[in-house]
């Protein structure tokens, strides 16, 4: 009986052992799948990121790219043709025999399109960093903004801003102006809106942009919405600012936005 007993303990260790066996081995390759599986998670989560910050460095590039083509169309278009005609009514003044009228007829046409060619070069150089938003501010800068597109007889801009916006900050608020911008335009050129409203506030230490129009709107679920160069312009500055933008929008109901930094 002893022995018999004996042997039935040996066997129900051997079968423990085994059984603590093949749940150590299931436990490992659980841990190990699982593991496998949430390293797989955070690669694919790594890859989205990367291609992420690579498109929006592509629409930075791209962005870029179109800002210095319009620049240079400006200049050969406006700047440089003005400065020709000055060219050629300045060599004109040269022409013997002149006539007293003539000469002052030919003044007056290079003083005139040289007025013009400053005043050109004053709008590229308002277009690539508005001198009031430089000097006064980003409260000012969007204020003038909004007067320029009231000034269009296109569409109302109703602008309200309790903030005060810390000076020490301009290089982020440039891009905010760049965002704001940006939004107006698009809401202007594809909604076709007539009123668009702005409110800036502040809550929780958080300053919050409320930004709407009674355009078009668009359907939330087409991704080409949301993968235009503008939209990645937008989500390239919104990151810069540390912040988040959330749209809400329907077909003919207009553009909601919310954005924070």
């Amino acid at each position: 009986m002893t022995k018999v007993y004996e042997k039935e303990i040996v066997a129900l260790i051997l079968y423990a052992s085994i059984f603590f066996i093949i749940l150590a081995i299931v436990i490992i390759l659980f841990f190990y799948f699982s593991r496998k599986k949430i390293i797989q998670k955070e690669l694919e989560k790594k890859d989205l990121e990367i291609q992420h910050q690579r498109d929006q460095l592509r629409a930075v590039i791209i962005t870029q790219e179109e800002e210095r083509k319009r620049i240079a169309q400006d200049l050969h278009d406006d700047i440089s043709s003005k400065l020709n005609v000055v060219s050629l009514n300045s060599h004109l003044l040269k022409t013997p025999n002149l006539t007293d009228n003539e000469i002052v007829e030919i003044t007056g046409n290079i003083i005139g399109i040289t007025a013009k060619a400053l005043e050109s070069t004053r709008r590229i150089a308002h277009d690539l960093l508005p001198p009031v938003l430089d000097k006064f501010g980003l409260d000012a800068g969007i204020e003038e903004m909004c007067l320029e597109f009231n000034s269009s007889k296109a569409v109302q801009v109703n602008y309200e801003n309790r903030v005060v916006f810390n000076e020490s900050d301009k290089d982020k608020h440039l891009h905010v102006f760049r965002i704001i911008q940006e939004l107006m335009n698009n809401s202007l050129r594809h909604g076709k809106a007539t009123i668009i409203t702005i409110l800036f506030e502040e809550i929780n230490n958080q300053i919050i942009c409320n930004y709407s129009d009674n355009g078009f709107g668009f359907d939330m679920k087409d991704r080409k919405h949301q993968s235009g160069l503008g939209m990645k312009n937008i989500e390239t500055r919104i990151d810069f600012l540390n912040g988040t933008i959330l749209f809400d929008s329907a077909v003919n109901k207009g553009v909601k936005v919310l954005m924070k930094f």
